[in-house]
């Protein structure tokens, strides 16, 4: 009954979710990544050593804070949503691997951050996204362009 009446509302919850999603994954993990530079980089990308990858610790960590700060604006921007739902999720089980093998911190929240954004992969980012309102346009000029070159102009 009352999730009847609240489905309506879905795409606006799926907004809501993602704005404070993603800015939380700029905010809290990848700005001060992200801004530490190479010496914060190379450190956070040490964690390749335990899938036995002992080169480039600079460049994934790099990869990482990007991931982490381009992609939770991408992500509350609803802008190739999948593919940084994706990326965000191997980067979150890099870190749920780290916690377990250092023994330093807790996995619990790299695994939590881990679930969500694999569960948020098959739901897309919603109604109000700008993938939503790319795919709509897209779909305008195609109509447009199939009814013919006088309606393609105006």
């Amino acid at each position: 009954m009352i999730g009847d009446r609240l489905a309506r509302y879905q795409d606006a919850g799926l907004l809501f979710f993602r704005l404070g999603f993603g800015l939380g994954f700029l905010f809290f993990h990848g700005w001060g990544k992200l801004s530490g530079g190479p010496e914060t980089w190379a450190g956070v990308g040490s964690a390749m050593e335990m899938f036995g990858i002992t080169f480039g610790h600079t460049f994934f960590g790099f990869m990482a804070a990007v991931s982490e700060s381009i992609g939770g604006v991408l992500i509350a921007l609803g802008l190739f949503y999948r593919p940084v739902c994706a990326l965000l999720a191997f980067t979150m089980f890099v870190a749920t691997v780290r916690h377990f093998v250092t023994g330093q911190g807790t996995p619990a929240h790299a695994l939590k951050n881990f679930f969500v954004l694999v569960g948020l992969m098959p739901l897309g980012p919603g109604r109000y996204s700008l993938d939503a309102w790319l795919s709509s346009r897209r779909a305008s000029l195609r109509e447009r362009a199939a009814a013919g070159p006088e309606t393609v102009g105006s």
